[in-house]
C-alpha cells in the first residue's frame, strides 16, 4: 500500500493570523519614521540647550557665562529666572517693602502730597491666613520691583532697554494699585521708596541683628497716559481704600 496516498498523513496547518506591526516608531511608514526622528532630535536639542542655559545662569561666573552672558539672560528671563546660585544659595535675609506717595490735584484746585502707602503690606495682608493666595498678591509687585532695582544703577538710571521696560512696568503696577484709593483727585506725580529691614535672628540664636529700617528714595515720576493700565482712569473717584496695613504715616 502506498504510504503517500494522503490517508493517515498529517493535514496541512491552517494559516495563522497576520503578524502584528512592530511597536513604536518602527511600525510607522518610512516618511513618518523620518518625521518622528526629526521631531525627537529637535526636542532633545532644545532640552539639552535649555538645561545648559539654566546651568550657566545658576552656576558661578565662568569663562563661558562671561562670554555668552547676554544670550543666557535673553533665554532665561523672565520665564525661567532663578533666585539662587548653584553651590551658593542666596536665601532672603531682608524684608523689603515698596511704598509710594502721590502728588494729587485736588478738586478745589490745590495740590497735595499723600503720606507713604505701603503696597507690600497690602499684599502681605491678602496672603496672611489665605490657604490659596493669589499669584498676583504673591509675586506681581515683588518680582516687578526686583526687575526694576536689578536693571537700574545706584543713581536710579536704567541699564539699557531692560531698565526702561522695568520702569514702565512698575509705574503701571503702582497706578493700578492707587486706583483703589480715594486720594482726592487725579495723580500728577508718584514717588517710590524701598524700606529694608534685616530679618530678626530667632530667639534661640546669639546673633545680634540691626533691624532698624533703611530707606532708598527714588525720584518723582510725572504720570502719563502710558502709565495707566486698561480700566485705570486716574480721575480721582472714591476707592475702597487700602487693605489692612496699607497706609503708613509720612516720614521725611
Amino acid at each position: 500500500m502506498d504510504s503517500n496516498d494522503g490517508k493517515g498523513g498529517n493535514p496541512e496547518s491552517p494559516p495563522g493570523p497576520p503578524a502584528a506591526p512592530p511597536p513604536g516608531i518602527a511600525g510607522l511608514s518610512f516618511p513618518y519614521r523620518v518625521a518622528a526622528a526629526v521631531a525627537l532630535a529637535v526636542v532633545a536639542l532644545v532640552a539639552v540647550g535649555h538645561v545648559a542655559m539654566v546651568f550657566l545662569h545658576v552656576a558661578p561666573q565662568n569663562t563661558v557665562s562671561k562670554e555668552y552672558g547676554e544670550q543666557v539672560g535673553d533665554w532665561v528671563y523672565p520665564e525661567f529666572e532663578q533666585n539662587w546660585k548653584l553651590f551658593a544659595p542666596n536665601p532672603l535675609q531682608q524684608n523689603i517693602a515698596v511704598e509710594v506717595r502721590a502728588d494729587v490735584n485736588r478738586a478745589d484746585g490745590s495740590r497735595g502730597t499723600t503720606g507713604w502707602i505701603n503696597l507690600t503690606a497690602e499684599d502681605a495682608a491678602a496672603i496672611r491666613g489665605n490657604p490659596f493666595p493669589s499669584h498676583v498678591d504673591q509675586n506681581e509687585l515683588r518680582r516687578g520691583w526686583d526687575f526694576y532695582v536689578n536693571s537700574h544703577d545706584d543713581e536710579a538710571r536704567p541699564n539699557g532697554l531692560r531698565g526702561q521696560l522695568s520702569e514702565s512696568y512698575i509705574r503701571r503696577i503702582v497706578m493700578l494699585r492707587l486706583e483703589s484709593y480715594d486720594l482726592g483727585g487725579p495723580v500728577e506725580r508718584i514717588q517710590l521708596r524701598s524700606v529694608s529691614r534685616v530679618v530678626q535672628a530667632p530667639p534661640w540664636s546669639d546673633e545680634k541683628n540691626n533691624t532698624k529700617p533703611g530707606y532708598r528714595v527714588f525720584p518723582w515720576w510725572t504720570v502719563t497716559p502710558d502709565d495707566l493700565s486698561e480700566g485705570v482712569r486716574n480721575d480721582g473717584p472714591p476707592g475702597d481704600g487700602p487693605r489692612d496695613g496699607g497706609r503708613t504715616e509720612a516720614r521725611g
